[in-house]
């Protein structure tokens, strides 16, 4: 059982706080920028820009590694790219890059946002981070370790990236303390409605038709599924994945009590509402909720 022990807050408002600040961090996946700058240091474009990119700040980690911590990605699809990245770039130019890459991005899809508003949910971020800790948070950890930067928008780039990274390494806690592996995860994910579809599941993490129909036919067998549809457990099941993930990365905003993290909340969709404005995301990849 994962012991979840830390000061209240309304759950309801960690998961809509995080889902405000999260595209702060994840446009640049899809950002021109990213692969511009990243594919300058020697890196091939595409799934290795990814791969190293989000991985570099653990240094030249195996496929093992990154499987492990990006989880719902096929190994397969893992080792295609890592470690060779780590032969024709050094993690250090990578991190370097894409510090260059989020400024860039940040600077375009904001568009001259107000500075104090900025500054304010930087400063405000970087509180909430202090509580972080970094025990079984391997891409946080990662993450954690390099140096604050200095200008405001980046300030906020790496303070949005370490709440991301803290969370998503207690979102695979919980999957993995509720039997669920990186595939059965993605499953049961695109079968709420809410997330990929099948296919693009299937394209964009690498697994196999074969590969998808066994997990299926695993979790049918569990009783989570039937007739290609989440049963009432496993309905239940991925509330309780959610819910533990709410718990797990509350802390923060725990920390900084209600009436700074509704401000948080409020600032965060701000600036998130630039981004969408101006194109961050393809169609139908994010929404605001």
């Amino acid at each position: 059982m994962v012991s979840v022990d830390q000061p209240t807050l309304d759950l309801r408002l960690v998961a809509r706080t995080h889902r405000r600040l999260e595209p702060l961090h994840s446009h640049v996946y899809f950002a021109p920028e990213t692969e511009e700058h990243l594919a300058a240091t020697g890196l091939r474009p595409g799934r290795m820009v990814y791969f190293a990119g989000r991985s570099a700040p653990m240094g030249a980690v195996g496929p093992g590694v990154v499987t492990a911590t990006f989880s719902n990605f096929a190994p397969a699809l893992v080792a295609r790219h890592i470690p060779r990245a780590w032969t024709l770039v050094a993690p250090e130019q990578v991190l370097a890059a894409r510090l260059t890459a989020a400024r860039a991005s940040l600077t375009r899809l904001l568009a001259d946002p107000p500075a104090e508003d900025v500054a304010e949910l930087a400063d405000l971020l970087r509180e909430a981070c202090t509580v972080l800790t970094p025990e079984g948070r391997p891409l946080y950890a990662g993450h954690a370790d390099q140096p604050w930067p200095e200008e405001p928008v980046l300030q906020l780039w790496h303070a949005v990236t370490l709440l991301r990274e803290h969370r998503g390494d207690g979102h695979v806690l919980s999957l993995v303390r509720h039997g669920l592996s990186g595939l059965e995860a993605l499953v049961t994910h695109t079968l709420t409605g809410r997330g990929f579809t099948q296919q693009a599941a299937q394209a964009t993490r690498g697994w196999s038709a074969d590969e998808w129909a066994a997990a299926l036919a695993g979790l049918t067998d569990r009783g989570l599924v039937a007739d290609g549809a989440l049963t009432e457990d496993g309905v239940a099941l991925r509330a309780a994945v959610e819910r533990e993930t709410d718990e797990l990365s509350a802390a923060p905003f725990a920390h900084l009590g209600t009436e700074r993290t509704e401000r948080v909340a409020e600032l965060g969709g701000a600036l998130t509402g630039r981004l969408l404005a101006n194109g961050a995301f393809p169609a139908g990849v994010f929404s605001a909720r």
